[in-house]
């Protein structure tokens, strides 16, 4: 069962931006666009970029380098969804963002 880690203040992400956060050692991007909050993984699988920098239209990021379109909602590439990079799950609690991160059996 996942639990969900802080990881930013909601003042801190305005609407139709993106921020790179570190959980367990794995650079997450959470973006906050049409009035929601997305995690992805942030690193492109073709060639490393950050998608955080990426530019978000229509609920897709797309890769500031080489073009690849990932679906924000659940990480899948737009133009082929075979391929996928992580996705997690957002909550708001108050003025908190938070991410749920997988728990291990030793914590």
């Amino acid at each position: 069962m996942p639990e969900y880690r802080t990881v930013l203040k909601v003042k801190d992400l305005p609407e139709e931006s993106a921020r790179v956060v570190e959980v367990d050692g794995k650079l997450v991007a959470i973006f906050h666009h049409a009035g929601k909050y997305f995690a992805i993984d942030d690193t492109c699988p073709h060639m490393g970029a950050s998608l955080a920098e990426g530019y978000v239209e229509e609920g897709i990021v797309t890769c500031p380098w080489h073009a690849w379109r990932f679906r924000l909602e659940d990480g899948a590439w737009a133009d082929n969804p075979r391929l996928k990079v992580g996705c997690y799950p957002v909550r708001v609690v108050g003025d908190e963002i938070q991410l749920a991160v997988e728990c291990t059996e030793n914590g």
